[in-house]
């Protein structure tokens, strides 16, 4: 009896005692796979048979900021198409510094996945010449600080990172290099033109072009004579010896010129070209120098077969150049060719960095950017997602953070802690083991956080876990099979938070915001309606006043319930939203009519606290939405406003001119009636105003301010 009564108790120390032997065990740490470009090519070739085999890769980033400004940052009030600017710009300013790939394949035989982390050390290096002198990008101290902290290895990635060109960047590098106008190899197009008719005005330039004259010919003079014996001891000064060097090049003899500046290799060329029908100027470009030769050639036919051979050459020079140069996009593109499943954690901003970097330029329209991704990776999971689509898995995670390290340590702990799961335990799990070259386990650690690698691995794992609790079982998953298919998984694909405070949800196949996922508001609080046709944008407001300051003085002249809130976006500029749109149409009219005005009612009028000091400026939502969209980032939005040229702009609702002039009367005529107005008017210095004369005149002006209010009051019985 007492035994039965028990059980369950003993069971549970006996399940505690296990899992704590399991845990002491401690789980085996070894490296990630770090790539530089040392053993990039290595790299890549292993890589390519591991994604070419995976089920779905996960992916994660490493970059130097996210916000390039306070107001930048995702705001309550944010519109979707604004959210989207937020996102391209933060793509655009900052820098990736790891790239994390980590395919993951489904192993029938050990019924469990097995990844393959890679933890890429990426830099954008200037490998060929382009239009753009060097890159440029803006480091986030708070980002900074944030890697330094998990020990980031700056000078690898700076000094070993991994170069690359975008889409569009190796067009440009090709025609540069490649195309016929940019041949500078031979010199026998445009440059020997250029160098023919090369003006010989210094008598240095006379005296040298002589002495070249009287050289070559010598050298091919003892050519032709010598054709059987090889050439012999030529009497030349020592440093002419020095600077020509007899070579073979093409099978041709040739020239070897060194130690000449520019312009006397351009003398040179123009000296070979004008006397010499048998000498062809060459500028050959290896692999890591370059050489002038003068070649002798036989016939024209030779010459022009020397011409065809330099040129093939230079062809596939520039060719292993520009693949050179092209660097880590060679991963994007691999990725993007095997058409695999591709899973990020929140990763918005991931793929505007690849869509940005690797790419082409970002637009300027969601559904433009939607448009591009879907053509390059049509098949995209979100793990934040799939954690809050399923009511299961909100619970597992009891509503807290749903940040990749939380959901890991949560829905992964045998990975995560090192440890198997107590005897009791019914949750669905499954399996991952991981393979850094030689090495292998199924607890892993690499012993570092936060390296994109890592993050890519968890990311994988999470998503492995959520897709089990969506009731997808992999054990009876075949390797024909592809995820990218699967029913279950199909009304989570291509959805992508582009603002998880706000429940933003875009879908990456129209470009269009996606209904709010069931189950998301229990862990976001609900935000009230905005109405962005009542929203009016203030800045450069006296810095003295307040959100709630700015509310009360706008309540005092438009009613108390005139205004809804009031959002802060920083210290210089707020939203009002009013609770009708016509309202809004009124203060930009108001204000207008105020700043135009300079009589006694404009003075008291509640709303000069608002516009004291004249640089207020108030404008729609639209105006806002011009702001964001500049690539110029200025700390302060009032300064941002400013330097985008946006200084005066009240764009208004269409309405009636003359409608709009009433109004701005009556509200005139209700402030000066209301009791702040007069109890303002009472509390003045009379003796100071009655004392002086310009004070006297303002005195007179009120007076007359206040019968002009009367007889209109009467007139219109008011």
């Amino acid at each position: 009896m007492n035994t039965t009564r028990h059980w369950p108790k003993r069971a549970f120390i006996l399940s505690r005692a296990l899992s704590r032997a399991f845990s002491d065990t401690p789980s085996p740490t070894f490296p990630l796979k770090h790539v530089t470009r040392s053993n990039f090519d290595s790299a890549l070739v292993e890589l390519r048979s591991h994604v070419r085999a995976a089920d779905f890769v996960a992916i994660d980033m490493e970059m130097t900021g996210v916000t390039s400004a306070p107001w930048r940052e995702s705001f309550e009030f944010d519109r979707f198409d604004i959210r989207y600017l937020k996102v391209k710009d933060s793509a655009e300013k900052f820098a990736v510094l790891q790239f994390g790939v980590c395919p993951f394949r489904w192993d029938s035989l050990k019924q469990s996945f097995i990844a393959h982390p890679h933890n890429f050390f990426v830099f954008p290096r200037q490998e060929i010449p382009l239009d753009r002198t060097s890159y440029e990008f803006l480091c986030q101290t708070t980002s900074m600080d944030f890697l330094a902290k998990y020990q980031f290895d700056f000078n690898a990635c700076i000094h070993e990172g991994i170069s690359y060109l975008s889409r569009g960047q190796e067009d440009e590098a090709r025609k540069r290099l490649i195309s016929p106008k940019g041949d500078q190899l031979t010199h026998l197009s445009h440059n020997l033109r250029e160098t023919m008719d090369l003006p010989l005005v210094r008598v240095a330039d006379v005296l040298f072009t002589e002495r070249m004259k009287k050289r070559l010919g010598e050298w091919r003079d003892d050519l032709l004579q010598n054709r059987v014996g090889g050439p012999q001891e030529e009497k030349v000064p020592d440093d002419l010896n020095q600077q020509f060097r007899t070579v073979f090049f093409k099978m041709r003899p040739a020239l070897s010129l060194d130690g000449f500046t520019s312009h006397q290799l351009s003398l040179i060329r123009m000296v070979t070209r004008k006397h010499f029908k048998d000498l062809t100027y060459v500028c050959f470009n290896g692999e890591s120098t370059s050489e002038e030769l003068v070649v002798y050639t036989d016939s024209e036919s030779d010459k022009a077969r020397l011409m065809e051979e330099v040129k093939n050459d230079h062809q596939r020079s520039a060719e292993m150049k520009i693949n050179a140069a092209v660097g880590f996009r060679h991963v994007i593109d691999l990725l993007s060719s095997e058409n695999k499943l591709i899973v990020g954690h929140n990763c918005i901003l991931d793929i505007a960095h690849v869509h940005s970097k690797f790419l082409a330029p970002l637009p300027s329209t969601a559904e433009e950017f939607v448009s591009c991704v879907n053509k390059y990776f049509p098949s995209i999971i979100d793990t934040k997602i799939l954690l809050n689509a399923d009511y299961t898995l909100q619970r597992k995670m009891k509503r807290s953070s749903t940040s990749l390290s939380s959901a890991f340590s949560l829905l992964c702990p045998e990975i995560a802690h090192g440890f198997t799961r107590n005897v009791l335990s019914y949750e669905p799990c499954v399996k991952v083991e991981v393979h850094v070259d030689e090495m292998r386990s199924s607890n892993w650690n690499s012993g570092a956080k936060h390296e994109a690698g890592y993050d890519a691995f968890m990311t994988g794992c999470v998503f492995a876990q959520a897709c089990s609790h969506l009731g997808i079982d992999f054990q009876l998953h075949s390797p024909s099979e592809n995820l990218t298919q699967n029913e279950k998984l199909q009304k989570h694909m291509n959805l992508l938070y582009l603002s998880w405070i706000n429940g933003d949800i875009i879908d990456l196949r129209t470009g269009n915001r996606s209904a709010e996922l069931s189950g998301s508001n229990m862990i976001r609080k609900p935000y009230q309606k905005i109405l962005f046709k009542n929203i009016v944008l203030l800045w450069g407001f006296p810095s003295k006043l307040k959100p709630s300051m700015i509310r009360d003085c706008i309540c005092k002249t438009l009613g108390p319930s005139s205004v809804i809130s009031t959002y802060c976006i920083d210290q210089t500029a707020v939203f009002v939203q009013f609770s009708k749109a016509e309202l809004a149409s009124d203060f930009l009219n108001l204000k207008e009519t105020l700043e135009q005005s300079n009589d006694a009612i404009s003075h008291l009028h509640p709303l000069s606290q608002l516009l004291e000091g004249g640089n207020t400026r108030a404008a729609s939502y639209e105006t806002y939405k011009e702001i964001c969209a500049s690539p110029i980032s200025k700390v302060l939005f009032a300064d941002q406003a400013e330097a985008v040229g946006i200084k005066w702009k009240t764009e208004l609702l269409p309405s009636d001119k003359e409608e709009s002039h009433d109004n701005t009367r009556s509200h005139l005529e209700s402030a000066m009636d209301s009791p702040q107005a007069v109890q303002k008017s009472k509390t003045r210095n009379t003796e100071d105003v009655v004392n002086d004369s310009s004070n006297k005149r303002f005195c007179d002006d009120i007076i007359d301010s206040f019968l002009k209010v009367e007889k209109i009051r009467r007139t219109t019985n008011l």
